[in-house]
């Protein structure tokens, strides 16, 4: 336990916020002092440390978040916070002294990425230091208690190499992957909710040519290549006034005049759909981006969907889709965590001018690679853009 009292740390807190006095070390021995305590150097120490992390940090959750393996810590109220290691949920020790510690943490972070959060603006999506990425949901609309979900950016870049020695991607669709790179295939990477669809998308970005422009869209900032000529394009909300809101679809349209090699929309979620469409119908090939969806062959319907928010019928988005998108690559996560590319589809279109997602290869249950109904024309798109040799993987 510590040797310092929760409440009194509590108190000299409440009093430096009141002052608005610098935690440093002589104000806090006079906060200190004014609570009736004199302390030594250890104790001093120790509660400037707090008092920091409270006040300027992240709390008690400081530990959580330094730590290498988690990905997610996720606070459900005062007593309940909870982190992912490896794919799999831990519930921690980590608690905070109230619900009200709890939303003061809520509203400096958010405060730190230049969002309000309070009881008129009860919830806040947005990029920390560091690209820690923060949700937040004040109580009451959150029952029980404040819910804080802050997602952890890779700390290295990953190569695809790493996932196939993680058990994540079989040796044989990482070649396909490649290939599809090289021969500048237009590809979505589909998926639930942390399947590892933005970290997919880093890898492959990252294996691209050096001499490759890459221009990345996105809503919020997640993609974190290793790739030397990219850039950046984050959308920002309105501020309290409602005014300065810049979008996704706003971002996009500036992308085709910034001569990309590659268009990236980091989550396609909205109406960008529709003029990350355009853009891949007017000479952008190799473009890229992730969505969610339980399947590959659910793509197709979810881009539908998104596009008729922006008025597109379902005629023209599939006219728009058929020349756009060629390849679909899908990722699940099993029950313990572990996430795996599972198919590599292309699109088609069938007789009524609708476009689906054929099988090309995917991982059976054994984990070995079988080959789709579409594997034979994958094949031949991949020879005719890459000008690869008869000896390829594929």
């Amino acid at each position: 336990m510590s040797r310092l009292d929760d409440v009194f740390v509590e108190n000299v807190r409440v009093r430096l916020a009141t002052e608005g006095g610098r935690v440093g070390a002589v104000a806090v021995a006079a906060a200190a002092r004014a609570e009736g305590a004199v302390l030594g150097d250890g104790p001093m120490l120790e509660l400037v440390g707090r008092l920091q992390s409270e006040i300027v940090g992240v709390g008690p959750l400081a530990p959580l978040l330094a730590d290498p393996s988690v990905t997610d810590v996720l606070v459900h109220g005062p007593d309940q916070v909870w982190v992912e290691r490896g794919g799999v949920l831990e519930r921690t020790t980590v608690r905070f002294r109230d619900e009200a510690a709890v939303r003061r943490l809520a509203g400096r972070l958010a405060a730190t990425g230049g969002r309000r959060l309070d009881d008129a603006s009860p919830f806040v999506d947005v990029r920390l230091r560091d690209g820690l990425r923060l949700h937040a949901v004040l109580a009451p609309v959150a029952v029980g208690g404040t819910c804080l979900s802050l997602r952890v950016p890779a700390r290295t870049a990953l190569t695809l190499a790493d996932w196939q020695r993680n058990g994540s991607l079989h040796h044989d669709l990482a070649s396909v992957l490649n290939d599809v790179l090289r021969a500048r295939l237009s590809f979505v990477i589909s998926g639930g909710t942390g399947t590892g669809k933005t970290t997919l998308l880093a890898t492959l970005l990252g294996s691209l040519p050096a001499t490759e422009r890459v221009v990345v869209v996105e809503d919020t900032f997640e993609l974190t290549p290793d790739h030397p000529h990219l850039v950046r394009l984050e959308a920002r909300p309105a501020n309290v006034e409602g005014l300065g809101a810049v979008t996704v679809r706003d971002l996009v349209r500036q992308a085709l005049r910034m001569r990309p090699d590659r268009l990236v929309v980091g989550e396609v979620r909205g109406a960008e759909v529709i003029d990350l469409l355009a853009a891949l119908n007017t000479g952008h090939e190799g473009g890229a981006g992730t969505v969610h969806a339980n399947t590959a062959a659910d793509v197709p319907g979810r881009l539908e969907a998104l596009a008729a928010t922006a008025g597109l019928d379902r005629s023209a988005t599939h006219s728009q889709l058929a020349s756009a998108l060629d390849v679909v690559v899908h990722l699940d996560r099993s029950t313990g965590g572990q996430r795996h590319v599972r198919e590599v589809g292309l699109t088609a279109v069938d007789a009524a001018g609708l476009v689906r997602v054929e099988p090309a290869w995917s991982l059976d249950g054994d984990g070995s690679v079988v080959a789709g109904p579409a594997a034979g024309r994958l094949r031949a798109r991949l020879l005719r853009g890459s000008r690869l040799s008869t000896g390829s993987a594929c």
